[in-house]
């Protein structure tokens, strides 16, 4: 009996007070069903195009490309990651609330995929300046450099805006 007269309330359970998992993307090989599945398989073939076309255009201008190596490497590791767990269903296992990382992952990768295209493009446009060697005035890319550029340049929009998808899938599920 408690001082008031009346019999003392149960400890609450703990497993009550926390939340339950919130996840609205099926996990397992379902999530390749899905819109969002299947913009992050695209993000990933895309974005590996991304880093191999600027890997292969030797980086000429490694101020504005690593940028963009780093970023596109980055990204590629990451949304195979993301992908990853939930393929192999670990988000139902984790207690964490699935659609705002999934939201905060596609904004960050996002904003940064956005530079990258910007500095790509910027790497590119800089085809026709002309640097003063010992030997000769020649461009700074060669026509070969030049074309990889402008590839790598549209698989990073294409990119970035596969990106840009994500994120307003995630927006939706995140706050519907």
């Amino acid at each position: 009996m408690s001082a008031g007269g009346g019999p003392v309330p149960p400890p609450p359970n703990p497993a009550v007070s926390f939340p339950s998992q919130r996840v609205t993307l099926p996990a397992g090989p379902d999530i390749l069903r899905t819109y969002s599945g299947a913009f992050v398989c695209l993000e990933i073939v895309f974005g590996g195009l991304v880093w191999i076309l600027v890997a292969s255009s030797n980086v000429p201008l490694p101020l504005l490309q690593g940028w963009v190596m780093f970023v596109s490497v980055t990204a590629f590791v990451c949304s195979l990651l993301f992908l990853g767990v939930f393929l192999s269903g670990v988000v139902t296992q984790i207690n964490a609330n699935w659609n705002f990382l999934d939201f905060a992952y596609h904004f960050t990768v996002f904003v940064f995929y956005f530079g990258a295209f910007l500095l790509e493009a910027a790497a590119t446009s800089l085809h026709d300046l002309h640097c003063n060697t010992t030997v000769a005035v020649q461009p700074l890319l060669s026509d070969n450099q030049y074309n990889i550029n402008v590839a790598a340049t549209i698989f990073a929009f294409v990119t970035t805006a596969c990106y840009g998808c994500s994120l307003g899938l995630a927006l939706r599920r995140w706050r519907p």
